[in-house]
């Protein structure tokens, strides 16, 4: 009779996870080093510097009027069409419903919740950090300007650091931060550059972004990528926590159902004079090592100290009534009634 009761998705799902609970020795987690602080560093300073060069109004921002005047859409009008398309690329629902499912297949594969809580905190950086710079720095887009040669800071909008550039960083730069092989991430940098730099340029096309707000959203996307590093351990946390509150919940869902009947399995009967019905079945040749019971009948693989001297059936040699087992005391001869 079957007692197991029909596992769910949810259940099939955290089994694939729970047959290989340990990451692949081949995954490997890329580590704060040197270089990477070095590039943090630099990536930084960039950032400050675009930030400072629009607030004091210096080259950077004529060079932005100078691009918004030119109107790229109206020179080049027949790749309109093709560009109002790839610009969704950066945008931040469908490139994150994307490469979800693309990351869910890998953590289904590699048996971790990593790529997916990866993805999470990127997302969550990024929301938290280009979110305040947007609204903290106010700055108008080109087509809502309203002073030629000003930087447009502080007047409401929410335009600085382009949000497009950042989210198409992120969200391609982290396929290639979760590469498995050192290959594959040189590919992955090397095409998630070049989706994110056709973002950015799209938005610059399209009149949507100034060129300055591009090279800041560039800037912070790549810092949120180099800053991941110091979120592993935190990842590694939640994927612990994550699988502990499975393991609860799955305990509670177990309550109330005891095990009123155990699933019949055929099991090889205990050794006499074990005292337990349930004891685990031991190897066979175990068995002969014990002494036969005091209560058994002697036969023929008791061991030969315990041997009585009894005539065999149908032998010619005449039975030995003088013969007696060793360390026991001589039967009384009985009287003959001559």
């Amino acid at each position: 009779m079957r007692t197991e009761r029909s596992l769910t998705r949810l259940d099939r799902v955290f089994a694939r996870l729970d047959r290989e609970p340990e990451r692949p020795v081949h995954l490997d987690v890329p580590e704060m080093s040197r270089h990477r602080i070095a590039l943090f560093a630099g990536t930084l300073a960039f950032y400050l510097a675009i930030v400072w060069a629009v607030l004091i109004t210096s080259w950077l921002v004529r060079l932005d009027w100078q691009v918004m005047f030119f109107r790229p859409y109206q020179q080049w009008p027949e790749i309109h069409a093709f560009v109002d398309y790839y610009v969704v690329l950066g945008q931040r629902g469908p490139t994150a419903v994307m490469v979800a499912a693309w990351l869910g297949w890998r953590s289904w594969r590699q048996h971790t919740l990593r790529p997916l809580l990866a993805l999470g905190v990127s997302l969550l950086l990024l929301n938290v950090t280009v979110g305040a710079a947007k609204y903290g720095m106010g700055r108008l887009g080109p087509h809502y300007a309203t002073t030629i040669g000003s930087n447009e800071m502080w007047a409401g909008g929410d335009i600085f650091p382009s949000g497009h550039t950042a989210n198409a960083v992120v969200t391609w730069g982290i396929l290639a931060y979760l590469a498995s092989t050192p290959r594959a991430r040189r590919w992955l940098s090397a095409l998630s550059a070049v989706v994110s730099l056709g973002v950015g340029m799209s938005t610059v096309y399209l009149g949507t972004h100034w060129l300055s707000d591009v090279l800041l959203g560039w800037a912070a996307g790549l810092l949120i990528l180099l800053a991941l590093p110091w979120f592993e351990p935190l990842i590694t946390r939640a994927e612990v926590r994550i699988l502990d509150l499975r393991d609860r919940w799955f305990a509670r869902r177990g309550r109330p159902e005891p095990a009123k009947e155990p699933v019949s399995v055929p099991v090889a009967p205990a050794p006499l004079g074990s005292g337990r019905e349930d004891a685990p079945v031991r190897e066979p040749v175990a068995a002969p090592r014990t002494r036969a019971p005091a209560h058994l009948a002697p036969g023929p693989h008791t061991t030969r100290s315990d041997r009585t001297p009894v005539t065999p059936a149908g032998s010619r040699r005449p039975p030995h009534a003088d013969r007696h087992p060793r360390n026991t005391a001589p039967a009384a001869r009985p009287l003959s009634g001559g």
